[in-house]
């Protein structure tokens, strides 16, 4: 399989747990409604909504453990996604745990251990792996190795798409699409509201940032000119686990379709609005038609 994008970064197997009647409260029972154990992750995810949407990927990032792995080759062995880059291990693997209910969601794991000493537990990316393709994304967790990714896309002429990547990052410096959620603005820049922010992005930046808020107005622009707002699409939210990651997602597939900025932000946002009113999203991921229905249908 040619791959048209490489996306590297955060790989897990994810379980989630659907609950009925709200979230959870101290000392109180709470009736699951439904429970999966799917490949999640930043980009895996973004990965599984690409290939939804008729795109070749090839996924590398996070050391694939035996707990994971069977279910990691089964979920994909007929989607459009190429393993091969990923470094398969014999211990069980990363992975995380959510809670949902609605617009809230907690998650639960092990990465403040796993992040918390200099050891690696995820691959180095390799050029040949990203030659021939014409569109990446990189999450920027992995320190020197998310560098990297940009790095060689820069040398091969490839735009990518960043996540949650401050002004003085290289990411975001170098980045065709940097994507920043509130998340990301409350632990780099607490107390300083998105129209704050926005300028000092676009001045640091080569390409287009978008400052995203829930369901709140999304703010866009680049460097010397004034930013945009944009609503976001209503729909009737089912759960909001891996709504970010299809944003990014729809964004590399703008990048793959020469897209205006309008257009990535509008056509992302319609990905994201399709994941949220769905779960699990693995499962029911946004398809072109769908997204495009939901585009023409308007905010």
């Amino acid at each position: 399989m040619k791959a048209e994008a490489y996306l590297f970064g955060q790989v897990l197997g994810t379980h989630s747990f659907l609950l009925r009647g709200g979230f959870l409260q101290p000392d109180q029972y709470s009736e699951i409604d439904a429970q999966y154990f799917l490949p999640g992750g930043e980009t895996g995810t973004a990965c599984t909504v690409l290939a939804s949407l008729g795109v070749n990927v090839r996924m590398d990032g996070t050391y694939i453990g035996q707990k994971v792995a069977p279910m990691l080759k089964e979920f994909y062995k007929d989607k459009t996604v190429d393993l091969s880059p990923l470094h398969f291990t014999q211990d069980d693997g990363v992975m995380d745990y959510v809670v949902i209910a609605g617009l809230v969601r907690s998650p639960m794991g092990r990465f403040q251990t796993l992040f918390g000493d200099d050891s690696r537990w995820w691959s180095i990316p390799r050029e040949e792996d990203l030659a021939g393709c014409r569109a990446a994304a990189v999450d920027p967790f992995f320190r020197a190795e998310s560098d990297r990714v940009a790095e060689i896309c820069i040398k091969l002429g490839i735009p990518y798409v960043t996540i949650d990547s401050p002004h003085n990052t290289f990411l975001h410096q170098h980045a065709a699409v940097n994507v920043v959620s509130g998340e990301c603005l409350h632990n780099h820049y607490q107390g300083r509201s998105p129209e704050e922010i926005m300028p000092l992005l676009q001045e640091t930046a080569n390409g287009l940032v978008i400052i995203t808020s829930g369901g709140g107005e999304m703010l866009y622009g680049r460097k010397g000119e004034a930013y945009k707002r944009m609503k976001t699409f209503s729909v009737e939210v089912k759960s909001t686990l891996g709504a970010g990651d299809t944003y990014k997602a729809g964004c590399v597939y703008a990048l793959l379709h020469g897209m205006s900025d309008e257009e990535t932000v509008r056509f992302a946002s319609a990905c994201s609005g399709i994941a949220i009113s769905r779960f699990p999203l693995p499962l029911n991921p946004p398809t072109l038609e769908e997204v495009n229905a939901l585009i023409a249908r308007g905010n």
